[in-house]
């Protein structure tokens, strides 16, 4: 059986597109929530928060040609694998366009603005805002679709769109597609742009957090007092490449992928099931042939929804045990939903290989309703350990772990 490690890692998000910056507002207790005055016109939506990425453009780095098919989630997808693949070694090589190397890709859905003319045309009879590429950005695979074209990738070639599990199973066909030799490298991961209609869908469901004069103190997952999910947006992109591949042509390490699990809950499409998240995870460590005793952190979903956090964390105790140090990332960063999967993985490799863990912000006093688990808040905590599990649940029931080794 192949092994598959991590051979390049690249990002943007609300709170930096580096380690060193992310690291330094997690030291500082920053987060990228912010009160979202441009939303005030929509008096049907209820939240004013979210966790945008400020100042993002490429208008200067690539070309027209090569970003008129893009919405801003292909532009953060791009941006992100770009980066990866500088961080591979891997940019401009020929490898890159085998037939041997593929995407595993996703997002929950494309550029909703794009979205716009087909309505203008349904509604009207005509449309001023169509135009050859208005499908190409609003569809679900669009983010794949684009990585693909811009850097010329030819082989395997696998969409997710699985709401907050895009990115994390993104990650998990790669890997699985690497590990069953059906490719040498491949691209995982997954984006998401920022829209009212992502903050609406919630909103409707009475889970975002309407805390609005308070930016910097919420979400709060786990917490007692927390009131529900801020959405964010972001990129998270992996290389993955078979061991062998990767040591002949010299290429540094990051981590291992030593396991992935995924299956569904089969019940409801909006409540979550602790017993087929347990066996998501039960899966994941069965895949890596490792007891539940060698993971030394998980690395949680954590959206600050009522539910999900009650679900989640007694899934997580259930396979764990009660000393599981558990965190999650969504208080700095919302939930980026198809990319916080990738996002979260992407910085889990970075915390273990430093030893260095951010809490949960906004966490200050676990909900009682939540299994007891050692939840990681107030400060960062050093914490020395040879392989973590990275947890994400969607809308639909669809449930995810992946396992990581540090090398």
């Amino acid at each position: 059986m192949r092994r598959v490690v991590v051979t390049g890692m690249g990002g943007v998000t609300a709170l930096g597109e580096s380690w060193s910056a992310i690291r330094g507002a997690f030291a500082e207790g920053r987060t990228g929530v912010r009160f979202m005055e441009e939303w005030n016109r929509f008096t049907g939506v209820n939240t004013r928060l979210a966790a945008p990425i400020l100042d993002f453009s490429i208008e200067d780095r690539y070309p027209r040609k090569k970003t008129r098919t893009m919405g801003r989630v292909s532009q953060l997808a791009v941006y992100a694998t770009e980066r990866a693949l500088e961080d591979a070694g891997l940019f401009g090589d020929p490898a890159v366009k085998s037939i041997r190397t593929g995407i595993a890709y996703g997002s929950s859905f494309g550029s909703p603005d794009a979205v716009l003319g087909f309505y203008e045309l349904k509604k009207s009879g005509v449309s001023r805002h169509l135009n050859a590429t208005s499908y190409i950005q609003m569809m679900a695979h669009t983010a794949a679709v684009n990585i693909g074209t811009f850097f010329g990738v030819t082989g395997r070639f696998i969409p997710t769109s699985s709401a907050c599990t895009s990115g994390s199973q993104g990650i998990g066909y790669a890997y699985e597609s690497i590990r069953w030799n059906k490719a040498d490298i491949m691209i995982g991961g997954g984006a998401e742009e920022l829209d009212i209609t992502d903050a609406a869908v919630f909103d409707t469901l009475y889970a975002t957090s309407t805390r609005n004069g308070e930016p910097n103190r919420t979400p709060r997952p786990y917490d007692n007092d927390r009131d529900g999910l801020v959405i964010g947006e972001g990129a998270g992109t992996f290389i993955l490449e078979e061991y062998e591949h990767a040591k002949a042509r010299g290429a540094r390490i990051h981590a291992e992928i030593v396991g992935y699990g995924c299956n569904a809950d089969g019940n409801h499409v909006t409540q979550p099931q602790a017993e087929t998240m347990q066996g998501a995870m039960r899966l994941a460590l069965e895949d890596a042939g490792l007891a539940p005793e060698a993971i030394g952190l998980v690395n949680g979903h954590g959206t600050a929804t009522e539910f999900g956090d009650i679900a989640e964390s007694s899934a997580t105790h259930s396979v764990f045990g009660p000393t599981m140090p558990i965190h999650s990332l969504k208080g700095h960063f919302g939930h980026s939903l198809g990319a916080c999967g990738a996002i979260e993985a992407w910085l889990g490799v970075e915390m273990m290989r430093e030893g260095w863990f951010a809490p949960t912000a906004n966490l200050e006093q676990p909900d009682e309703r939540c299994a007891p688990l050692d939840y990681l808040m107030g400060s960062p905590r050093r914490v020395d350990i040879d392989y973590f599990m990275s947890t994400n649940f969607a809308f639909g029931g669809i449930n995810t772990a992946l396992i990581i080794k540090r090398v």
